[in-house]
């Protein structure tokens, strides 16, 4: 079984907001352990990346950089068909397109939970999957807009996305920690790792409580919505996640790492990507875009989606073998 008791934490926060519990993370905590989690995940990739020579990993860092980027793309008829509007077909197709740590986080404890080995850098595919996808979902947005902005206004409002894309925390944190990991290589790095390795799993599970009180806010706003929320919110991950699978097939990866592609691809990006998009497609509607995110994709993924995935990369790697 490859359930991992973090989701159970989860679960908690979801339950604790339905019956309106007075359970609160206070707001500083939350902000440590996601800081803590990305800079984790960023060291531990980068101490991976110090064993092995980096021009060997060029192609499978264009691969998944290209997969981000044509998300948002394969989502849009879609969300189209579905009578989102254009703004908000590229926002959610945005969200699609980057990647929540999180996830990761949680399919690579499962992973080794049920020894199933995997790519030690495959927080390298996290941090450059970030921003192609919101880049994406701005170009679409912008494409299809009944009405263009001036030539001006597009290049610094561009210029404002890249930054806060590129130096954003998430983004910063995740490339720092791999910097810090492949510098300092095993040895260097041996006087911290009780702090950022060790610990990892009981940060993670204190930090799904919170998600889960705030995906448990979230549920509320189904109504208001609709079911449209809920097909794009269980249909498109195991859609992309198709697409993840096929990939991390074609780069030759183990069963462990083709199931984080395809994780990585059915994931839905709930902190880099709201901020974002509200800069750059202000006209779009951003609840209903964290909704589909952190309200229904998120809980789909961590509680079915992962095994799941996990299950059909074990069957597609004995048929590549």
């Amino acid at each position: 079984m490859v359930f991992d008791v973090v989701i159970l934490f989860f679960l908690l926060g979801v339950f604790a907001r339905l019956v309106k519990s007075d359970l609160r993370l206070p707001e500083a905590l939350y902000e440590t352990l996601s800081i803590y989690l990305l800079l984790a995940i960023g060291l531990k990739g980068g101490l991976e990346l110090s064993k092995q020579p980096l021009i060997d990993l060029l192609p499978q860092v264009l691969a998944v950089v290209l997969l981000s980027f044509l998300i948002p793309f394969l989502l849009y008829p879609l969300l189209r068909a579905l009578r989102f509007s254009i703004a908000d077909s590229a926002s959610i197709g945005a969200h699609f397109g980057s990647v929540s740590v999180v996830t990761f986080a949680v399919v690579t404890a499962t992973l080794m939970r049920a020894a199933i080995p995997f790519e030690g850098h495959a927080a390298l595919w996290v941090a450059v999957m970030e921003a192609p996808g919101i880049v994406a979902g701005v170009l679409i947005a912008k494409l299809f807009a009944d009405g263009a902005k001036s030539s001006g206004q597009n290049a610094t409002q561009l210029k404002t996305l890249l930054h806060d894309v590129i130096f954003g925390k998430s983004v910063l944190l995740l490339l720092g920690g791999l910097l810090i990991g492949y510098v300092g290589g095993v040895e260097g790095t041996q006087p911290i790792q009780a702090l950022f390795v060790e610990p990892f799993k009981g940060v993670l599970a204190l930090f799904l409580l919170e998600l889960g009180l705030v995906a448990g806010a979230h549920l509320s706003l189904l109504r208001q919505y609709g079911v449209r929320v809920i097909l794009v919110g269980v249909m498109a991950p195991p859609i992309l996640a198709m697409f993840g699978l096929l990939l991390g097939a074609l780069l030759g990866l183990s069963a462990g790492g083709i199931a984080i592609l395809a994780t990585l691809a059915a994931s839905a990006s709930y902190i880099a990507a709201p901020t974002a998009m509200r800069i750059a497609v202000p006209e779009g509607n951003a609840g209903l875009s964290i909704t589909i995110a952190l309200g229904v994709a998120f809980p789909f993924n961590i509680v079915l989606g992962i095994p799941l995935y996990i299950a059909a990369a074990g069957y597609v790697a004995n048929w590549m073998a």
